[in-house]
């Protein structure tokens, strides 16, 4: 009976964070580049004694229900929504497009609405520098990002284009790993593996996309059922916890 009471409980507690990302999914259908997260569920053994085998005092696996091995991001692309800005950008595939942290260090990007800060440097609306650093020279009239990564500037006095860099692509080995911090900027881990580089459009990485953004990969008929099958899991669990504290009750109340 108290195996049945944390049985229940761990169920409980694992299904509250499946509704708890859920719900942030939900939330945040209409958030462009948003990327779904998955909780990740394993089976709870704990080492105990079978009433069979404690003479001979050897232990076995008894089951304690269930608990969130993990959550993971999951970057299937969304669907791409023209807004014709020049400063919007996507990924039609799969890739990042490395930014610069404050502290130094790299974070990763799948695109978004993009801004110039007050050296003339392209970063994200959170005010990341891209990687390579792109700089536009004053007298630009038009910025034009290449689906192959490579940026030009066209010029009011109809001088010829200049090629202020070029974007690369990376990937990971294991991209549902990655750490979110916010404002669609992922950092990489131990889980997540080393970044691989490679140009837009070669070694399986996407090309970018100007003038267009990524929705959220967000199916909402999915997500709704997913919600009903935690909720009824959780119900169960429930149930569960009642039962046990009831059976317990009875035993407590008998007499001789």
């Amino acid at each position: 009976m108290i195996e049945a009471l944390y049985i229940g409980a761990n169920g409980m507690g694992a299904q509250q964070t499946q509704i708890d990302a859920i719900a942030n999914n939900l939330s945040n259908m209409n958030t462009p580049g948003f990327k779904k997260s998955r909780v990740n569920f394993q089976e709870v053994i704990a080492q105990g004694l079978d009433q069979t085998q404690q003479i001979s005092n050897v232990p076995v696996n008894t089951h304690h229900g269930v608990s969130v091995a993990g959550i993971e991001m999951d970057f299937s692309p969304g669907t791409l929504k023209s807004t014709n800005d020049p400063f919007d950008l996507s990924i039609q595939g799969t890739g990042f497009i490395p930014v610069q942290l404050p502290d130094g260090t790299t974070a990763y990007s799948r695109g978004g609405s993009l801004k110039l800060d007050s050296n003339r440097v392209l970063t994200t609306q959170a005010g990341y520098p891209l990687q390579p650093m792109i700089q536009l020279p004053e007298d630009v009239e038009a910025l034009r990002i290449l689906a192959d990564g490579r940026i030009e500037a066209a010029f009011k006095d109809n001088r010829p284009s200049v090629e202020l860099g070029r974007l690369e692509l990376v990937n990971f080995n294991r991209s549902g790993a990655l750490k979110a911090l916010g404002g669609g900027i992922y950092q990489a881990n131990e889980k997540s593996g080393e970044a691989i580089s490679g140009q837009p459009g070669t070694l399986g990485l996407g090309t970018l996309s100007q003038g267009a953004l990524e929705n959220a990969n967000i199916d909402m008929i999915s997500e709704m059922v997913s919600l009903m099958l935690a909720q009824r899991a959780y119900e169960m669990g429930s149930k569960l916890v009642q039962a046990s504290d009831e059976l317990m009750g009875m035993t407590n109340n008998l007499r001789r």
